[in-house]
């Protein structure tokens, strides 16, 4: 199976009208990058009567909005107590307050829009892998609640009657959180943002910015777009651009397989109540089903690169260890895409000129977080208001080792691909 054939692009019922940048043009903000946070951004600043234009270099959802597991979470990868010792008490609990209520954000939006997306509010499942695994849920679910947020611990005869697998310890159940097909939510975003007035060009390239006479002018298909704000949304998929610096952040390559569509008896076994779930593991990996049924495995590696065949032996042994009656199903899509990590693990809101910021860094929590400071990030930009972004805003933002750091994830999924299942389970 090449790993060029993305279900979520094939499965995609949303569509949205756009046309490559043709001729000047002047606007209230300038948005490029056209996914979660891009689109969110354009809608709300569209919807406070700003003109925007909104710029993308390939097509929309394009990047890792068009390739997500599509899991809307709560919060973010690291535990509470975490987020708060690397912010500090005030902004860490902000955050996590926003991004707390970032779900119901991301199906409001849904709804509001009529955003055709497969949206199910069923909840998520934290897997333990391992007995060491489940402590550290134990320890994720006391901190959860004690900030208010509904978190329930499985024990493991319930994670399996949930999962329909017996590869599990127990698990953290997350009723706030669901499931969406995130290419067409992104494309939704992107429609709504366009219905609302929004001028949104794809196949345009941003190959320079300046900054002039108080405007930022963006150039892109040989014309300009001058703006008063200006958003970079890009995060993972970001293009070395002329005139700014490029953000600072890791790229972790993410790659998933989709089976044929389960039959109606297995579909009552195996995750029967429609929740979305990730493992505890090192090298974490996820799956859940889409609306056709079709079972979708994930992990970290990059299936396009030189371990592919590795991460799709992988994906078929995975697939084996937890369904044994899955085993022999066909996948028949595969498809990678990049996650832009941080070390702190925290996202990033960076000033790099007057109004305007560079949003990245979502360490795979793209669909909620992206939703929620993208909205913020417009509102902040047309009102000069840094205050409305749940997140300190930073005057720069480095990482260390990036290139070197990126190619030490991929050796290291690579060679816990290569491992037998049973050594990896933790069983």
């Amino acid at each position: 199976m090449s790993a060029t054939k993305n279900l979520w692009t094939d499965s995609c019922r949303e569509r949205v009208e756009s046309q490559p940048l043709a001729a000047d043009a002047d606007a209230d903000l300038v948005v490029i990058g056209a996914g979660f946070t891009g689109s969110s951004a354009a809608l709300e600043a569209s919807q406070r009567g700003a003109s925007v234009v909104l710029l993308e270099a390939e097509t929309v959802s394009y990047g890792g909005s068009g390739r997500n597991v599509g899991l809307v979470n709560a919060g973010l990868w690291l535990p509470p107590e975490d987020v708060i010792s690397v912010m500090g008490e005030a902004a860490g609990s902000r955050l996590l307050s926003a991004l707390g209520e970032g779900p119901r954000t991301v199906f409001e939006r849904i709804e509001t829009y009529g955003i055709d997306c497969e949206a199910t509010r069923k909840g998520t499942l934290h897997l333990a892998h391992s007995p060491a695994g489940f402590a550290e849920l134990e320890k994720r679910c006391r901190q959860g609640n004690r900030i208010g947020a509904p978190l329930r611990l499985l024990d493991a005869e319930e994670t399996a009657k949930r999962t329909g697998s017996q590869a599990f310890h127990g698990a953290l159940l997350d009723p706030r959180a669901g499931t969406i097909q995130p290419r067409a939510y992104a494309t939704g975003l992107a429609r709504a943002a366009v219905e609302a007035g929004t001028r949104l060009h794809v196949a345009s390239p941003v190959t320079r910015i300046e900054r002039g006479d108080g405007v930022w002018i963006v150039h892109a298909n040989g014309h300009r777009v001058t703006a008063k704000a200006l958003l970079l949304a890009t995060n993972a998929y970001h293009r070395d651009l002329m005139g700014i610096e490029t953000p600072h952040y890791v790229k972790v390559g993410y790659s998933q397989f989709a089976t044929e569509p389960l039959s109606p008896a297995m579909r009552e076994r195996v995750l029967a109540g429609g929740e979305g779930c990730w493992d505890t593991a090192l090298v974490m990996s996820s799956f859940r089903l889409d609306k056709a049924g079709r079972m979708i495995i994930g992990g970290v590696g990059n299936a396009a690169g030189l371990g592919a065949p590795i991460h799709a032996n992988w994906a078929r042994r995975k697939l084996r260890s937890l369904f044994p009656e899955l085993g022999d199903l066909s996948f028949d899509f595969a498809w990678q895409g990049f996650i832009a990590m941080t070390s702190d693990h925290i996202p990033k809101l960076i000033e790099f000129g007057p109004s305007a910021y560079a949003a990245f860094g979502y360490s795979g929590r793209g669909i909620a977080p992206g939703t929620v400071i993208g909205t913020a990030a417009a509102e902040a930009l047309l009102e000069n208001r840094p205050e409305a972004v749940p997140l300190p805003v930073r005057q720069h933002h480095s990482e260390r080792f990036r290139s070197l750091r990126g190619a030490w994830y991929e050796l290291g999924a690579t060679v816990n691909h290569v491992l037998p299942t049973r050594l990896f389970s933790g069983r």
